[in-house]
């Protein structure tokens, strides 16, 4: 590592839950996301030069930004005796439910990572990612870190210890998103849940999850589909959400394999077999809000497999 040097990076915004697996199933797509530039210094301590496209909404105090906190973790676990200045580029909103904090904390502490010639494994960054969400959103849950920062479709099968599952994903699985232009405040998502789950619940959630799971292994679309229902969170969080179930509904009609609240919303994903599926459904969701004069914006991808990636400088 030389003093000076710089690295761009960016880092893929996420799905976590993804209906049934609730806190333990994620994964990442190719957009939107966030950049982040870095530069080395002699200095210790990391410090944000600034932020673009957060609306000034974000903390600057280093100590509370995810980014920044992932950084210094990193920093003080390899006793690194200079520092880092940052500028990030955030090209989702905050609470959009696709992941906007982890995406940041990824970003840094995979671009030190990269600067410091990759000291760490993925595996190795991960409690400084948890860190960093736990002074995001006051939750260290790892469904979101852990699919922007491995990429592709992850299972969180154990926090204690943490034991982060990777999932082959078939290769024509895509997936819509619409943000809409409203907010739900990650607080009142958690607060609107319910204190106990009936039992019977908790059997069909966790039939479900396996259900995805094989569905992933055998790439069988249909069971994927079958596999996308929440007894959980939607029930409840639903209803923070203006058309909602007219949103899934159509993205169903459209071709759509299913879907939900991505993390705790706004954003509502569907999964689908194939691109062109994929597209449908987004317009079809995007349709329902034009109906209700509500803005939004609408991503279409495959699933993102790769994760966090450096990028040239100029792009």
């Amino acid at each position: 590592m030389k003093i000076g040097n710089r690295i761009k990076v960016f880092a893929p915004a996420t799905v976590a839950n993804v209906a049934c697996g609730f806190d333990v199933l994620g994964f990442a797509i190719d957009k939107p996301g966030d950049e982040l530039i870095m530069e080395l210094t002699s200095e210790k301590g990391v410090v944000i030069v600034d932020i673009e496209g957060d609306g000034g909404v974000l903390p600057r105090d280093a100590k509370k930004n995810s980014a920044t906190v992932a950084i210094q973790d990193y920093l003080n676990y390899i006793n690194a005796d200079f520092g880092c200045k940052i500028w990030l580029k955030k090209m989702m909103p905050s609470g959009s439910g696709l992941g906007s904090s982890a995406a940041s904390a990824v970003a840094g502490v995979f671009a030190i990572n990269m600067l410091c010639n990759e000291q760490l494994t993925k595996e190795e960054m991960l409690p400084f990612l948890l860190n960093a969400e736990k002074a995001a959103c006051d939750a260290a849950i790892a469904d979101n870190v852990a699919a922007s920062l491995f990429g592709g479709f992850i299972l969180v099968r154990s926090y204690e210890p943490l034991d982060i599952l990777q999932i082959p994903v078939p290769e024509d699985l895509w997936c819509a998103v619409i943000n809409p232009h409203v907010i739900v405040l990650t607080k009142d998502a958690r607060e609107i849940l319910p204190k106990d789950i009936p039992l019977a619940h908790s059997l069909r959630q966790s039939a479900n999850v396996g259900g995805i799971m094989v569905g992933l292994l055998r790439g069988d679309y249909d069971l994927i589909g079958r596999s996308l229902v929440d007894y959980i969170a939607e029930p409840y969080r639903s209803k923070l959400i203006p058309g909602f179930y007219e949103m899934k509904q159509a993205a169903k009609d459209a071709g759509a394999l299913g879907g939900s609240i991505s993390g705790s919303g706004p954003s509502v994903f569907a999964l689908c077999h194939g691109k062109e599926n994929a597209y449908k459904a987004g317009d079809a969701m995007k349709q329902v809000m034009n109906s209700m004069n509500i803005g939004a914006d609408v991503y279409v991808s495959k699933v993102n497999n790769q994760g966090p990636k450096v990028l040239p400088f100029g792009e």
